[in-house]
């Protein structure tokens, strides 16, 4: 048989193994609900080494209707707010929480190119969600990206975990948490 040596490209695995070193030393555990990025956030944290331990699932959810039915996101919802909408991104944050044990839940939704006209390429909204101490803490954020369709997605991956330590620090120093 032959064999072929094979190097992974190391793009952003410095931020992967911080984010994985971070869960670790706070014994975080992360499931992740995703559209756009279709399994890129949970990819990445499968990257790292003892990876069991820090992801416990991942939710990819391109379809409309698979966020309905997987998440149970609510159809009006959608209606209402389109899919790249931080209150879409919200919902299945919350339905991952529900169907999932995790500590930690990260959803992405939006769009990585110009496919609706209504809505700017690579515009990305994210919902981070922290169970702690019998109490959940959400947080909701839109960010607009440039580039290629991949590229938009390879940031806006590396965007939602960049961000989980900052919200998972605000959530230990504010005493109640905010509304969904």
């Amino acid at each position: 048989m032959k064999e072929t040596s094979v190097q992974a490209q190391d793009l952003g695995s410095a931020l992967h193994r911080r984010v994985a070193h971070y869960l670790r030393e706070h014994q975080l555990v992360v499931a992740t609900a995703e559209s756009c990025t279709a399994g890129l956030i949970a990819a990445r944290l499968a990257s790292a080494p003892g990876a069991g331990q820090l992801l416990e699932c991942a939710y990819v959810v391109y379809d409309p209707k698979a966020k309905v039915r997987c998440l149970g996101v609510p159809a009006p919802l959608l209606a209402r707010h389109n899919l790249t909408s931080e209150p879409v991104a919200l919902a299945m944050a919350q339905g991952a929480l529900r169907r999932s044990e995790a500590s930690v839940i990260v959803s992405n939704t939006g769009v990585a190119d110009d496919s609706d006209p209504n809505i700017p390429p690579g515009t990305q909204c994210y919902a981070w969600i922290f169970r702690l101490q019998g109490r959940t803490h959400a947080f909701t954020a839109t960010q607009r990206f440039t580039g290629t369709r991949n590229a938009v997605r390879e940031a806006s991956a590396d965007h939602a975990l960049r961000l989980l330590p900052h919200y998972h620090q605000l959530c230990l120093t504010q005493p109640d948490p905010p509304p969904p």
